[in-house]
């Protein structure tokens, strides 16, 4: 298994070009860095959301669009090595001088993955999530992953990745804990499910819907509190797994 490093930015949707080439040209330096692999998905089914939302999450305005985005890496002591190195590095001083979005309201935390299943760097769409676990429901939590991570596969995703967090810190502004309402006693767990396309992603869904293995039922909800999960499609934008 990886660790994770997970972020959300809100950034002007007339940006989406400009958001790109950042992230593109950050890549070969996280990559340098550390990073096996960086993803930047932009929003294509984002939903909102009665208590949560992914916008709510960063305060964005109706001329910006969301991006689900992250970092893998071997460990978190590379994790650590690599942002130690980005503080001080001046290629990155620069990069940060002329980002095409407001990081103020970024979010961004560490994660050590409960599950990781499936092939990485396949990827063709990606359904993100965020959500509140209680920290004494961690196994009970990955048990229930583990069973909707094999349905979700038999029905076409490529991988399915459940992340626990691990250095989630509390923002000025905006932050993971803020973001899903979390209480005290609650954990954040950032996840997402990589698909071929999205009319893979689709297909899949909808057989997952109407399968009875994934119908709610109590055990569920005594786990995680289902309205201040929020989720979302994502379209890949940049993958360094795909060159």
């Amino acid at each position: 298994m990886t660790y994770v490093e997970g972020f959300v930015v809100a950034v002007p949707t007339a940006n989406k070009d400009k958001y790109r080439e950042h992230a593109s040209g950050a890549a070969p330096l996280f990559q340098e860095f550390g990073a096996t692999r960086m993803v930047e998905s932009w929003a294509d089914d984002v939903p909102d959301g009665k208590v949560t939302d992914f916008r709510k999450a960063v305060q964005a305005t109706d001329d910006e669009s969301v991006v689900f985005s992250w970092f893998e890496y071997p460990d978190r002591a590379t994790r650590d090595a690599a942002n130690a190195k980005m503080m001080s590095d001046p290629r990155m001083e620069q990069m940060g001088a002329d980002m095409p979005f407001d990081g103020k309201r970024m979010i961004f935390g560490g994660f050590e993955p409960l599950l990781d299943e499936g092939t990485p760097g396949r990827g063709g769409y990606t359904d993100g999530f965020i959500l509140p676990v209680p920290e004494g429901k961690k196994d009970a939590y990955r048990d229930m992953a583990q069973k909707a991570a094999a349905v979700f596969q038999e029905y076409g995703a490529t991988r399915v990745v459940e992340a626990w967090g691990d250095d989630v810190p509390d923002g000025k502004v905006t932050d993971y804990k803020r973001a899903v309402k979390a209480q005290d006693g609650e954990n954040v767990v950032y996840s997402w499910i990589e698909w071929p396309s999205k009319q893979a992603r689709d297909d899949g869904w909808a057989k997952v819907m109407a399968d009875p293995r994934m119908q709610p039922t109590e055990e569920h909800k005594s786990v995680f509190d289902g309205q201040r999960m929020f989720w979302g499609g994502f379209q890949p934008i940049v993958d360094t797994a795909k060159g």
